[in-house]
């Protein structure tokens, strides 16, 4: 990360901003209800959302939270757990996610963790590669199955 970068502790003033950034990764989330989200992540204790802010804009996002119940792989609890992490693409290879992902990592060390976590989908080789280039050990590979049951049983 160079000099002209900044991260920071986002608040609700900034949950539009992170909504606009969250959008870019989860491209399915309905922008509103991602503000709404981010208006109270910034709110609660048990969650962190932190921006990084390059040439008067922001550039990038973090979000993480304690997770109380089991997490794959984990001994502990709370665990601290990388929600979601976004840079735009022109920003990448700087050195922004790993500082982003410090961020989360040390705010978690501070609410009492020994332990940090995360997810991606299978075939998300990008996602893969970042977290193993960042210290994370792979814990385990599922596919989760559903099935929509229809009223009456048949």
């Amino acid at each position: 990360m160079g000099k002209e970068e900044t991260i920071f502790r986002a608040g609700p003033a900034d949950s539009s901003t992170l909504a606009a950034l969250a959008g870019r990764l989860w491209l399915r989330a309905d922008p509103a209800a991602l503000e709404a989200e981010f208006a109270d992540l910034t709110e609660r204790g048990d969650a962190a959302c932190f921006l990084c802010c390059a040439e008067g804009r922001a550039v990038g996002f973090a979000q993480s939270s304690l997770l109380h119940d089991y997490v794959e792989g984990t001994d502990s609890s709370p665990v601290g757990y990388l929600e979601g992490i976004f840079v735009l693409p022109e920003y990448r290879n700087q050195g922004l996610a790993a500082a982003l992902l410090a961020r989360c990592e040390s705010w978690a060390r501070e609410q009492g963790c020994a332990e940090f976590a995360s997810d991606c989908e299978l075939g998300n080789d990008g996602s893969l590669a970042f977290h193993l280039a960042l210290g994370f050990d792979e814990a385990n590979r599922i596919i989760c199955f559903r099935k929509a049951l229809r009223r009456g049983g048949g």
